[in-house]
């Protein structure tokens, strides 16, 4: 399929999508989709790392707080 063919295509004309369209606008959803929710975890993960830190360091100063006086 011409990339121009599948640019110019709209759901909403009235005019029933080929096999072929249908096919490649569910790849390039999946695809979309799968580097959606990979941007998610790696943001999830990340805020995640940072609470750890800032957990650590707020029980760190706490706990020398109590050792030093």
């Amino acid at each position: 399929m011409y990339e121009q063919e599948m640019n110019s295509y709209r759901f909403g004309t009235g005019q029933e999508p080929t096999d072929e369209m249908l096919k490649q606008v569910m790849k390039e959803a999946a695809q979309e989709a799968r580097e959606s929710s990979k941007r998610a975890s790696e943001t999830h993960f990340e805020q995640m790392r940072s609470n750890i830190a800032k957990n650590k360091a707020m029980w760190a100063e706490r706990i020398n707080n109590i050792i030093n006086g």
